[in-house]
């Protein structure tokens, strides 16, 4: 239907009519013009073509590289935090985001950087960016240090709804009926997958729910400066990482245990440390890949869908048992996943 359309439209263009009515003494002109206007016409087909797979591939392609990503530095990070006994959640993220700055400082020096769009971003939206970053991430490794993962992903289902109202406070953004049902059901399924290990304290749980509005914030941010403002993820990490990088060295006094610089900073240890920071890296970019290609809400799914994989995984390659009641609901928020499509 589409050729179809496409080449009516082309046949009945004031130029091809005219091309076709030449004389014959007109010959040599007339073909050199049909061909100039065939390669037009296969050009057009080729970028429409070209530009339904961009919209289909690259929302996949970075859904599922942040996947693979975030699920390896899940263990790569309990690796740190528990045998090799790295116990400062904060400087760990500060380490990251030193490291992907660091990165991105070479990428820069060989021109391999994108270019900041000439948009109408204002100095106060990267500011604000910079500390919902540092905030979001930083209290995020904090909750995981003082509370069990299932409660850690109990607090997570609180961002979908933060989401869904923040954007229509700001952007009036509606979601539909079908989408509210579908994110309903995903909620309730984790809940019921991690309602078997919900150990907290009073500190962890403060923590946990002082994270929920930055995590939200930063998610809405990242997907709004991206697709309405034309900025890149590399571009948008080398400009909003500095100020990330201050505020995190605001916060390690106040929610790290004093004792960093008396740590073992052998090679196996600076090792692992520095493997998860590059991962860290990949995370940051694969995550500003996914949001500005999908959506927020998008991006809190697919966190979702991980911890089910992961339980699932754990109870069919390692024999691990949650319980039926854990099983059973990441069945459900897989479910609802499938008809989510947001």
């Amino acid at each position: 239907m589409l050729c179809s359309r496409e080449i009516f439209k082309f046949l009945v263009r004031k130029d091809v009519r005219k091309i076709l009515k030449r004389k014959d003494s007109d010959a040599g002109q007339r073909g050199k013009a049909l061909e100039d206007l065939r390669s037009s016409l296969c050009n057009k087909f080729y970028s429409v073509d070209s530009s339904k797979r961009q919209r289909i591939c690259g929302p996949v392609a970075a859904l599922t590289f942040n996947f693979i990503v975030a699920v390896g530095i899940i263990f790569i990070n309990k690796w740190v935090l528990k045998t090799v006994g790295f116990q400062f959640p904060v400087f760990l993220t500060f380490i990251h985001y030193a490291v992907s700055w660091a990165l991105m400082a070479i990428l820069n020096t060989f021109s391999l950087l994108p270019a900041s769009p000439p948009s109408k971003s204002t100095p106060l939206s990267l500011f604000t960016l910079g500390i919902v970053m540092s905030l979001s991430t930083g209290l995020a490794n904090v909750s995981l240090t003082y509370n069990s993962v299932g409660f850690y992903q109990m607090a997570k289902i609180a961002v979908t709804p933060s989401i869904v109202l923040a954007e229509f406070i700001w952007y009036k953004k509606r979601v539909t009926f079908c989408k509210v049902i579908a994110l309903t059901v995903v909620s309730i399924g984790v809940a019921i997958a991690t309602v078997t290990d919900l150990q907290f304290s009073l500190f962890g749980a403060c923590v946990a729910m002082a994270w929920i509005i930055p995590s939200a914030t930063n998610k809405i941010l990242w997907s709004n400066l991206q697709q309405q403002e034309n900025w890149t993820a590399l571009s948008l990490m080398w400009k909003t990482t500095p100020i990330t990088l201050l505020f995190l060295v605001s916060m390690i006094p106040f929610l790290d245990p004093p004792g960093v610089l008396a740590f073992h900073w052998n090679f196996h240890n600076t090792s692992a440390i520095l493997l998860s920071a590059f991962l860290g890296f990949l995370l940051q970019w694969s995550g500003a890949l996914a949001l500005g290609a999908t959506s927020a809400i998008s991006h809190v799914v697919l966190g979702q869908f991980k911890t089910c994989v992961l339980l699932l995984g754990s109870y069919y390659l390692f024999e691990s048992n949650p319980g039926t009641t854990s099983i059973c609901g990441a069945f459900v928020a897989i479910g609802g996943m499938s008809f989510s499509r947001t």
